[in-house]
């Protein structure tokens, strides 16, 4: 998770305030950060998918696949996995995986 930050510290500058999301509020950057690196990098990221999605959607690839890609976080992390308050826990809580 550092080197993200540091990567994403490099792409918006220095004072990227308001660029990620507290632990306790979901973990993730902001539709702010998300901005800004797409401002720096000419870039397509989106923000996280949370809300009700139709089956099939991009949305709900979308979600499926960050799923799939979080859950092998978990099992490479295991002890982020136990803990229920870690960043990556909390993320996966807020895209409802």
């Amino acid at each position: 998770m550092e080197r993200f930050k540091a990567f994403c510290e490099k792409l918006t500058g220095k004072d990227s305030k308001g660029h990620f999301r507290a632990t306790e509020k979901g973990a993730g950057m902001t539709a702010k950060g998300v901005a800004a690196v797409n401002r720096k990098t000419g870039g397509n990221l989106k923000t996280a998918v949370t809300g009700k999605v139709k089956p099939g959607s991009k949305a709900a690839g979308r979600r499926k696949s960050y799923c799939a890609r979080s859950a092998g976080q978990m099992k490479m992390f295991p002890k982020a996995a136990k803990d229920p308050n870690s960043r990556l826990r909390q993320a996966r809580r807020r895209w409802k995986c």
